[in-house]
Order: C-alpha cells, then structure tokens, then sequence
C-alpha cells in the first residue's frame, strides 16, 4: 500500500520541494526584516507583503506560460492568439462581478464554459489548418478579441482603452486584505496544475500528443484522429490560462487591454523558450527568470530596459536554445551516459584474464 505513495513523492520531489520552500519563504523574508512569523501570518510585514506580491504575479505567469507549454511544447500547436484565452477570463471574472450579483461559484462555472468554448471556436480550424496558417489564424480571432475590448462602443463594459475598473472581489479573495491567502492559492493552483499537467503528458493520451507533435502524419498512419487529440489539449490548454486570467483579476485592481494583444502571447512565449520548451517546469523557471529580469531592469534603467530583454532573449536563443531546463536536462543525460560508459571500461578492466 506504500509503494504508490514512495513513487509518487519521489516522482514529484522537485515540486515538492518547490512547494514547501515558497510556503516558507514569506515568513523566513519577515524574520529577516524584524517580523515574526505571526504577523506575517496575520498580513503584516512590508517587505515580505511586497515578496508575496511579486511571487504571486510570477505564479499566475507561470501558470499562463505552462497552459502554452501544453499547446505548443508538447502538442505542437504554434498559437499566437493564446493571450485571448487569458484575457477573456479575466474581462469575464471582472465584468460578471460588476455587473451581476451572481454567487462566486457561479463566476467560476461561466468562466469554465467560456473556456472551452473559445477552444472548440480554435478547434474549428484544426483539420483544416496546420503550422503557421494555423498561428496566423489564432492570431486573427484574438485581435478582432483586442479591437472588441478596446472598442469605445463597449467602454461602460470593458473600459476601453482605460481598461475594466471598480468591480467587487470576493472577501476570500482580497489580496489587498488577505494577501497571504492569495498568495498560498495561487502556488497550491500551481503546484496541482503541474503535477496534473505531468500526468498527463505520461498518460496514453498524452504520449500521443507527443507523437503528434513528432510526426502528426504517422499517428495519423497508426490510427489516431489526431484532430481529438487536438481539441483535447486545446480544451485543457485553454481553461488553465482562463484560471490564470481569472487569478489576474482578482488579484490586479484593473484589467488593461495589453493581457489581449499579442505582446502577451508573445511573454508566454518567450517564457517557454527561457525555460524550456515541453518541459513544463521550464515555464516555472521562465515565469522567474522573466518576472525578475523586468522588474530588476525596469527598476534601475526604467525604459531602456526593454533593450537589455530583448538582448538577454537573444542570448538565450542564440547560446541556450534549449531553454534553462532543456539544456540541463540534455547535460544530465550526457553526464550519466558518460558515467555509464566509465563504469563499463572500469568493469571490463576487472573482468579481463590476466596477460602473462
């Protein structure tokens, strides 16, 4: 009875072990600056408070950049309107609190729908399109999305150019109150997607849209309707960014149109390429080294400092092109068939007869 629990907490150790230090890691920054771990508990402490924030903003990137992985890295589906599928979430979360009395349940079920209803709307193209027809064709529906948002007809919904203001947020929710419980919902949302998102790319289903992603032609020639294989990660692609989408607006105290455009789905992006592409917890790291490199460099350098990241994008292509994760783990696996070549010189010494 042991044996699937050992299994599984050494499968995931690494996320684990992620999990536990980032639930540490706001109390550990309180003693540092004089706050016991009661009052960071009780959403007290300055620097630690601004931590969690900035944390809480690389989790929801994260979170986004994964739902990309998915599509892209391990199915093979280059999008360019995924920021569509996070933004809708998002102007939906804010407009059905603004604008219905509908119990926060409700909220989250509509937003579900919508999710898979804006996948089946990409799906629709899918047997039809492939490669970068398929890319220009997302990117297509998502700015007729940005030009609705950003339309002046629909301002008293959407805000405009301005962006969606002034909706109520769920009391359990309040970030500006309750910081630390947003917080520590945003990395357990994390951390399950992650390990969902793991067991499913193992699973039959998910090892065939590896295949896909491979060659589409011989899972086709295998048997596969490639095209349901599609839909599916297409559908479980879509609602995680409209988690994130949703996770954005209650945490944010607007919602800009930029989250619509294409520059966002391009943050997703680079975010995989940084970190890894298929790998999934490349967009983890991505989702830091991105968050941390803007906020560092905007900080220091202010506007010049989209120069210095699109240098370091550069870099990264030119000199990582696997990605943080990608290259480490293709190192690894030099190492140990390094290691294992050494061991079977070294044995075959030991079992060789003796010269006379």
């Amino acid at each position: 009875m042991n044996k699937p629990r050992v299994s599984f907490f050494r499968e995931y150790r690494t996320i684990l072990i992620f999990f536990l230090v980032m639930l540490v890691l706001p109390f550990i920054i309180g003693l540092f600056e004089g706050s016991t771990p009661e009052l960071v508990w009780n959403n007290q402490g300055t620097y630690s408070k601004f931590i969690q924030g900035l944390l809480i903003e690389i989790f929801i990137l994260a979170l986004f950049a994964m739902s990309y992985d998915l599509l892209f890295g391990i199915t093979g589906l280059l999008s360019f309107g995924h920021a569509m599928f996070f933004a809708s979430a998002a102007y939906a979360t804010g407009m059905l609190l603004k604008f219905t009395s509908f119990p926060f349940w409700v909220v989250l079920v509509l937003i579900f729908v919508l999710s898979v209803a804006q996948a089946l709307l990409f799906s629709l193209v899918l047997p039809r399109v492939k490669g970068i027809t398929f890319a220009l064709v997302t990117l297509g529906m998502a700015s007729v999305f940005h030009i609705v948002v950003t339309s002046t007809d629909l301002s008293k919904y959407t805000g405009s150019d301005v962006g969606l203001q002034g909706y109520p947020v769920p009391a359990f929710f309040n970030a500006s109150a309750e910081k630390l419980r947003f917080y520590l919902i945003a990395l357990f949302i994390l951390v399950v997607t992650y390990i969902l998102y793991k067991s499913f790319v193992k699973s039959p289903t998910g090892r065939v849209c590896v295949a896909i992603r491979e060659n589409e032609g011989r899972a086709m020639m295998l048997g596969f309707n490639t095209a349901n294989f599609k839909i599916l990660a297409m559908i479980i692609s879509s609602f995680t960014a409209a988690v994130a989408g949703t996770l954005h607006a209650l945490y944010q105290p607007a919602i800009i149109p930029s989250i619509a455009d294409l520059g966002f789905t391009v943050t997703g992006l680079l975010i995989v390429l940084i970190g890894g592409v298929g790998t999934l917890s490349g967009a983890i790291i991505g989702a830091f080294v991105y968050k941390l490199l803007d906020f560092g460099l905007r900080r220091f350098i202010g506007e010049g400092a989209s120069f210095f990241l699109g240098a370091v994008y550069v870099v990264f292509v030119l000199f990582i092109p696997y990605g943080i994760v990608g290259t480490w783990m293709v190192r690894r696996l030099g190492w140990n068939q390094a290691c294992k070549q050494g061991w079977q010189r070294l044995l075959r010494v030991f079992k060789s007869p003796p010269k006379d």
